[in-house]
C-alpha cells in the first residue's frame, strides 16, 4: 500500500494522529499525542487547588442548605396563615357525580 492510499489526519481537539484508508474511509490506526508529565510539585499544587475548590463548594452548599430550611419554614408559616384566613369549603370534584 502506498501513501496515496491513506490520509493522515491530526485531530484539532486532542491532537491525535489518525490514518484513514482513502478508498473505504476506514480508520487504519490511531496514535494519541504524548502528554508531557508534570513535576511532582506541580501535581501537588493542582491537588491542593482542587481540594480548596471542593471545600469552597461544600461550604457554599452547606450554607444554602441551612438557609433552605429557614426559607421552607417561613413559607410554611405563611401558607398556614393564608389557610386559616380562607373560609371557602373544599369540595372534592369526584363527589359532584
Amino acid at each position: 500500500m502506498s501513501n496515496s492510499d491513506r490520509f493522515t489526519i491530526v485531530c484539532p481537539c486532542c491532537e491525535a494522529t489518525l490514518n484513514v484508508d482513502a478508498e473505504t474511509g476506514a480508520l487504519l490506526s490511531h496514535e494519541e499525542k504524548t502528554k508531557p508529565l508534570g513535576s511532582f510539585e506541580d501535581m501537588v499544587k493542582d491537588l491542593d487547588k482542587q481540594k480548596q475548590t471542593r471545600e469552597q463548594i461544600f461550604a457554599q452548599e452547606m450554607s444554602s442548605h441551612k438557609d433552605r430550611g429557614r426559607l421552607l419554614e417561613e413559607k410554611f408559616q405563611e401558607a398556614k396563615k393564608r389557610a386559616e384566613k380562607d373560609t371557602r369549603v373544599y369540595r372534592n370534584p369526584l363527589d359532584l357525580d
